[in-house]
């Protein structure tokens, strides 16, 4: 992998520069050490949506912090703490700036936790109170979502950084300079050699946490607990929220057109429900087969052209060149595998049998061929070394033309293979998808899953509707895994989806278009963004919402009363008695007989 950063020419973009009533650009600063940072905005409409941009490569900057929000993966971990100190400070002050008074703020993994630090600073000088109050304010209107589920997915600064990039500041929070760092690390953490851990800051002021499926949301409490050490692991206040993904962006026109034939006329109005997807099996096996084969062809087109250029540009020959792509097939089942090359993915455990996966990719009359894309973090030695590993394994002469690798992945290229392929290959070391999306944007389209049981997939499988690897993890070293797990490939490539693709009667692969529908119809409309926003807004927002607005009325009297009761019992907690327990008759709810305890006297 070779990583290229190019520059930008904003005249060709549909990007504005961002003025104040006067007609002026507008510039968002935040101190640093020995200066301030000073950035511009930038703005983009997507669709009716805002996306505003903070730009530090401007004259007002020294040389020195000019390139602060040039790179997004280069520096150490100076350069980290400065932009997400841009990030989170300058993201609060941007939006007061323009104008905007959230009620909630919604922060995705630690990168912008700063933003709490802010608002509680802003909080005090606003409405004059103390720490603990604002505190408890910025809980109610922050909601935090985690996306990792291992501990090195969070930045961990060390606290020498963190002293010297806020100096002073806890004398302005009130509060001592360990108390301000302690936020940043578990309660039992005293030394401070542990660092201090951004998503742990966000963990301890955030009102509202959750993972992003189901299995991570329990993961996370797990990987987690020790921020509550009083709580039992599997009782952290970390709930879930399983993503899903924004369905006309992903969905194939022609695919679409489909829909609109056969489904209730505005279905993307209720786009979560499963009634309106029921009448998928109204439509005739062989227009979806059809139209799905042309989607292919357009993925083969497409995979052709950049094999083409890229072999071209490293001087292979035309002969060469079409011994690889003239070998592309329409007609032949079809994988895909395109995310980040991350080594957790294992994306070439499908290769872990050279001898085995040979013989199924080069089967008489029943072929296979698969397509990988991706990239790999330019720090990610390893994950680009899977890279070339692929690439290596694609020269093999019995994988020439059925192994791969579409450069320069991007949205462009997604939408193809998330269209076109006809099984959608996700492999991950299980429990550390925290959810997944890709399989989520090929699932729309008619594309059927193999994935291990793992993120979104643990929760989206159904019997009829895609393959699933074991969620369980059999063996607790990785080696013995990854052979398990590949012969559990290739004997379900061998027994099942290769019988189903092949399989025809009168032209058709029956079996396999019972797959397809299954998929859209069984799994689609519980992955949708619909889906997700309205969980987010009933779990979190509508709540959030609430209790914001109440502590506006009562002018933090509220608030200060629940300082002093949190207080209170935290000082008399071991001294706490259960006096009497009564038991209320037993009742039924929702066919789910359940137990009510009151707790009558308390001292």
């Amino acid at each position: 992998q070779e990583c290229e950063y190019k520059d930008i020419d904003l005249d060709t973009l549909p990007i504005k520069e961002v003025k104040d009533h006067s007609g002026n650009n507008i510039f968002i600063k935040v101190k640093f050490p020995d200066n301030f940072i000073t950035v511009k905005v930038w703005k983009i409409s997507v669709g009716r949506v805002c996306l505003y941009l903070m730009d530090s490569d401007i004259d007002e900057n020294d040389a020195k912090y000019r390139d602060v929000t040039t790179t997004l993966y280069g520096g150490d971990q100076e350069m980290r703490i400065k932009q997400e100190m841009v990030l989170g400070i300058g993201g609060v002050r941007l939006l007061e700036t323009l104008g905007y008074k959230p009620n909630v703020y919604h922060l995705n993994e630690g990168h912008s936790a700063f933003l709490t630090i802010e608002l509680i600073r802003k909080t005090m000088e606003e409405k004059q109170v103390s720490f603990d109050i604002a505190k408890l304010i910025v809980s109610s209107k922050t909601a935090f979502t985690t996306h990792t589920p291992v501990p090195a997915g969070n930045d961990i600064f060390p606290v020498s950084l963190v002293e010297k990039y806020f100096n002073g500041i806890w004398n302005k929070l009130g509060i001592t300079k360990e108390e301000f760092t302690h936020l940043g690390m578990k309660p039992d953490e005293k030394d401070q050699n542990a660092g201090f851990n951004m998503g742990i800051l966000a963990l301890k002021i955030a009102g509202k946490k959750n993972g992003v499926s189901k299995l991570h949301g329990a993961v996370s409490r797990e990987l987690f607990g020790d921020v509550w050490p009083n709580v039992p692991a599997n009782e952290s206040p970390i709930g879930y929220v399983t993503n899903g993904v924004h369905t006309c962006t992903w969905l194939a026109p022609k695919i679409k057109e489909l829909y609109n034939k056969y489904l209730k006329p505005y279905w993307q109005d209720n786009i979560q429900n499963d009634k309106i997807w029921e009448e998928i099996y109204d439509i005739p096996d062989e227009e979806l087969w059809n139209e799905h084969q042309l989607r292919k062809e357009k993925l083969i087109k497409l995979v052709k052209k950049s094999t083409e250029d890229r072999l071209r540009r490293y001087n292979y020959s035309y002969e060469d060149i079409d011994s690889i792509t003239g070998k592309l097939d329409p007609n032949v089942l079809t994988i895909g595998f395109a995310r980040r090359f991350a080594t957790y993915k294992r994306a070439t455990l499908i290769f872990r049998d050279l001898e085995k996966i040979t013989k199924i990719f080069n089967e008489k009359d029943k072929p296979v061929q698969i397509i990988f894309a991706g990239k790999a973090h330019p720090a990610d030695k390893a994950g680009q070394d899977l890279i070339k590993n692929i690439i290596n394994i694609s020269r093999m002469p019995q994988f020439i033309g059925k192994v791969i690798f579409v450069e320069n992945y991007d949205m462009y290229v997604a939408k193809h293979l998330v269209r076109g392929v006809d099984v959608w290959l996700n492999t991950p070391t299980r429990p550390l998808e925290a959810s997944g999306t890709s399989g989520e944007k090929a699932i729309m389209n008619g594309v059927v899953n193999f994935s291990v049981l793992d993120g979104w997939w643990a929760e989206g499988y159904k019997e009829g509707a895609g393959w699933a690897l074991s969620e369980e993890q059999t063996y607790s070293d990785h080696a013995s895994q990854n052979i398990l797990d590949a012969e559990t490939i290739y004997s379900t490539l061998e027994n099942e989806i290769i019988p189903a693709y092949y399989t025809t009667t009168d032209d058709l692969p029956l079996q396999w278009i019972s797959h397809i529908k299954n998929t859209i119809a069984k799994i689609s409309p519980h992955f949708t963004m619909k889906r997700q926003l309205d969980e987010y807004f009933s779990k979190y927002y509508n709540n959030m919402f609430a209790r914001v607005s109440q502590m506006s009325e009562d002018n933090d009297k509220q608030a200060l009363e629940y300082v002093l009761w949190k207080k209170m019992i935290k000082e008399k907690w071991n001294s706490i008695e259960l006096l009497k327990v009564e038991l209320q008759n037993l009742f039924l709810l929702n066919k789910h007989l359940k137990q009510r305890l009151l707790f009558t006297q308390v001292r």
